[in-house]
């Protein structure tokens, strides 16, 4: 099939915004059996995953099939990376269970539903914005602090679930606190629900070590240890010796439905949609990034954005709780052998059909046995290679990794993630504001070249270049190194030359600094001259008024030089002290003995 664009309209635009459609252009029956085959071993993984998620975040497990029906589905169609999984995941999940905190029982299932539908709305604005790029300023050190954070508190939940014990606490104490009453007055342990837990715990692990043995990377441990538990259950009647189990799930499908929740709990909610969108979005990223590197394949990452909102959007829609995409399912399809994004709607197709078929048998699955799940999946989820990495790599990491981790613990998930956030901002910022200077002076021989440390200088001429970004980060830095140009001035200076080839990105801020300085350089008797200027610059100066200040012997730029901008400039400096200035003491070489600048 040929590999262009449609020529109507609306097909070229429905090739664009949903890939999935596009890359029918050129499927083949090879790529379809393999994206089959593959979407078969995703859906092995997410049936227990999708029920312990959804258990995670507070709310039924069927929450979490729901989410991992529609949104896998609705994910696979428009976005960019071929296998990439959209759905409930673990992270999300624990990040819903602290927002929902505060909301009573009863409402939990529509605020969480509620809460999907913001966080989707979040995440759309974010990609109609082109806001996608800004992601790659936030560190990943946030994201590795985060689980670590998020990690030790999903084990402490679930400790609920494993021993049998009763929760105890209101919902509107903190975690800590109600975790703390939880494990001092929840009673003592039930020995058959701890001992159903800590068996789940040994299999999986067990089939981990097995699998990784005998190299079979599709070896469903999950959702063996799901069956075999469930089993067990049933079979020795343990639901009725007091192991709390799933309950009935119903035996359908999602149905559309309008998301709603009583209006004195949406502020709740829409303080926490944010920070669940961002971090969504970053886990979603960081999967489909390390995707395109394994493939090849290009990334646009506004439109990986619009799938991760769309998918939640659409779920809310269905009565799904929040996802993203999700790290273990998405490594499974890819060394499935998935060729494409339909990988994911097989995977969505097999799961409503086994939801259709399966679920009356659900009822037996026992909660500790996902909590243990749920456990080993927490201590899986931190990556035990990036974290000492970056715990000694700089302070710069450190620190957002440790003030991430204590504030998912100290104060809530969702609070972290804007923390994390705002330290990268905080952090960074300042770097990009560096800005250095390097002096170069004019040898005896003609030569320009980078001065040496006790070097003597010519008594009338400074010759500075300046490097860095040009905007408002850096005024500090800027200012710092024209006052500096100011006291050297005060020496006797008659001419400074600025070389600001490698200013970037000049703003009205920099400019404005600039201006003062050329301002304040003429009227103390001392002429500046601007060498490399580039075309930006050279327009932002002129809108500014500066170029006013400044006589065609003064700018120097990039596009009109005949030669080297800079070494025009340092001729007509010379030029100008020789014709008005002229030192017995220290010559200065004339204009043509310039033969070489180095930088």
């Amino acid at each position: 099939m040929p590999n262009s664009l449609p020529a109507h309209p609306v097909a070229r635009l429905i090739c664009r915004r949903v890939p999935a459609i596009n890359s029918l252009r050129t499927y083949t029956f090879q790529a379809g059996r393999a994206d089959f085959l593959a979407g078969l071993s995703v859906a092995a993984v997410a049936l227990p995953q999708a029920m312990a998620y959804g258990l995670a975040a507070g709310v039924p497990a069927q929450h979490g099939l729901y989410a991992a029906i529609v949104m896998t589905t609705v994910g696979a169609l428009f976005a960019s990376s071929r296998q990439l999984i959209n759905g409930p995941t673990n992270v999300i999940s624990i990040a819903v269970l602290s927002a929902l905190a505060p909301v009573p029982p009863e409402l939990k299932i529509a605020a969480a539903i509620t809460l999907t539908l913001l966080v989707g709305v979040f995440q759309t604005l974010i990609t109609l914005l082109r806001l996608g790029d800004l992601t790659r300023y936030i560190s990943h050190s946030v994201v590795v602090g985060f689980t670590v954070g998020a990690s030790v508190l999903l084990i402490m939940d679930q400790t609920r679930s494993l021993f049998g014990w009763t929760a105890v606490g209101a919902g509107h104490e903190h975690f800590l606190l109600r975790t703390w009453h939880t494990w001092s007055a929840g009673g003592p342990p039930h020995m058959a629900t701890t001992l159903v837990g800590i068996g789940a715990i040994v299999m999986v692990i067990g089939l981990k070590l097995l699998k990784k043995r005998l190299r079979w990377p599709l070896l469903p441990e999950l959702l063996i240890t799901v069956i075999v538990s469930a089993f067990v259950v049933a079979a020795w009647g343990l639901d009725r010796q007091g192991v709390k189990v799933v309950g009935a799930i119903p035996s359908r499908i999602p149905v559309f439905a309008w998301p709603h929740i009583p209006l004195r709990y949406l502020r709740d909610l829409a303080e926490s949609a944010p920070a669940i969108a961002i971090l969504g979005l970053l886990e979603a990223l960081a999967m489909a990034k390390h995707i395109s590197v394994q493939t090849g394949k290009r990334l646009d990452l506004n439109q990986l954005c619009l799938s991760g909102g769309l998918a939640n959007i659409a779920g809310s829609f269905f009565q799904c709780i929040p996802g993203s995409g999700s790290l273990t399912r998405s490594a499974i399809n890819l060394q499935a052998g998935a060729q494409s994004q339909w990988s994911g709607v097989w995977s969505a197709a097999a799961l409503a059909v086994t939801t259709l078929s399966f679920a009356p048998y659900a009822r037996f699955v026992p909660l500790s046995a996902l909590a243990g799940i749920l456990m080993v999946t927490a201590v899986s989820m931190i990556d035990w290679k990036a974290l000492p990495f970056h715990l000694r790599a700089t302070k710069f990491d450190a620190f957002i990794v440790l003030t991430t981790a204590i504030a998912a613990v100290a104060i809530s998930v969702e609070f972290c993630i804007l923390i994390g956030v705002l330290a990268s901002f905080l952090l960074a910022v300042p770097r990009a504001g560096r800005m250095t200077r390097t002096e170069f002076i004019v040898a005896d021989t003609g030569v320009v070249r980078e001065r040496k440390e006790n070097e003597p200088v010519n008594a009338q001429l400074l010759l500075f270049g300046l490097e860095g970004e040009l905007f408002f980060g850096s005024g500090r830095a800027l200012d710092e190194h024209l006052t500096y140009f100011e006291q050297r001035a005060e020496e006797g200076i008659k001419v400074i030359v600025l070389r600001v080839k490698r200013l970037r990105n000049p703003d009205a801020v920099g400019m404005h600094e600039i201006d003062e300085f050329i301002r304040h350089m003429k009227g103390e008797g001392v002429r500046v001259i601007l060498a490399g200027v580039r075309a930006d610059l050279l327009e932002g100066l002129r809108a500014a008024g500066a170029l006013a200040r400044l006589d065609a012997e003064q700018v120097f730029s990039e596009r009109q030089a005949r030669g080297s901008s800079t070494m025009e400039a340092v001729a007509a400096a010379l030029g100008y002290l020789g014709a008005h200035h002229p030192d017995p003491q220290k010559p200065s070489p004339p204009p043509s003995s310039l033969s070489h600048f180095q930088v």
